[in-house]
């Protein structure tokens, strides 16, 4: 979108007072042998857009293997790509929020740990995403948030998933392991953001969508397992203190 476009989709939020974490771009969510300045070009755009829309924060990806290839075979160019986004973001004081996603280096925990110890920086952070692990076939708390990832996560993108489902359910209603890793969130103070992305109609590598009566129910489910996790943290409380 153009910045006169973005100005008028600002206006309409401020309006009604909603404010925009994080720009949900499709960076990084291409092959290795795609061309890779125009990526840069729009990495360069999205800061703009970022800024223009009042946030520092871009979603961003870890790329797709070149066709035929093995993306963890291509790591270090990988880490060369990512790294050069990082130089960009880091001009424009821009963030970007890696997101695990099928079928990209950063696909499971250790791709995601390979990138964080490799790129130290600031400038580049970690989303946590349940459902795109369970699409993994791992399971988010205990082979993910418990493997380091808790360390690393500053940001959700709240959806879940049933193990070899084509489309998405509530938080709490798939295999993601939701009321595990949020009452240890619980116990961790944490304190950020928690995008719903429920893609409970639709879930494809570059289209979700769920429509506005799906929406309400992810939105219930969202409060649902919060609520649990406070529960249980709350009786973990009470029976520390009988003790």
């Amino acid at each position: 979108m153009t910045l006169s476009q973005v100005a008028g989709y600002k206006k309409q939020l401020d309006d009604r007072g909603f404010k925009v974490p994080c720009i949900g771009s499709p960076l990084g969510k291409i092959k290795m042998d795609d061309n890779f300045d125009e990526h840069i070009e729009l990495l360069k755009h999205s800061c703009d857009v970022a800024k223009a829309f009042g946030t520092d924060l871009i979603r961003i990806f870890s790329f797709y293997p070149s066709a035929g290839a093995n993306i963890d075979d291509q790591r270090d160019a990988v880490m060369e790509r990512l790294s050069a986004m990082v130089d960009v973001a880091q001009k424009a004081n821009c963030i970007l929020m890696h997101e695990n996603e099928s079928d990209i280096y950063g696909r499971k925990a250790p791709g995601v740990l390979d990138i964080f110890s490799t790129i130290k920086s600031k400038y580049l952070q970690s989303i946590f995403d349940p459902a795109n692990f369970v699409a993994e076939k791992v399971r988010p708390y205990d082979d993910c948030w418990n493997k380091g990832l808790r360390e690393l996560t500053v940001y959700f993108h709240i959806k879940d998933k049933k193990i070899g489902a084509a489309t998405c359910v509530p938080a709490g209603q798939g295999d993601g392991q939701f009321d595990l890793v949020f009452a240890d969130v619980k116990k961790l103070n944490f304190s950020g953001y928690m995008t719903l992305e429920p893609h409970m109609k639709q879930a494809e590598r570059y289209k979700g969508f769920t429509g506005p009566e799906m929406f309400a129910e992810a939105v219930q489910g969202l409060k649902d397992v919060l609520t649990k996790a406070w529960d249980t943290v709350r009786a973990l409380i009470v029976e520390k203190r009988l003790l």
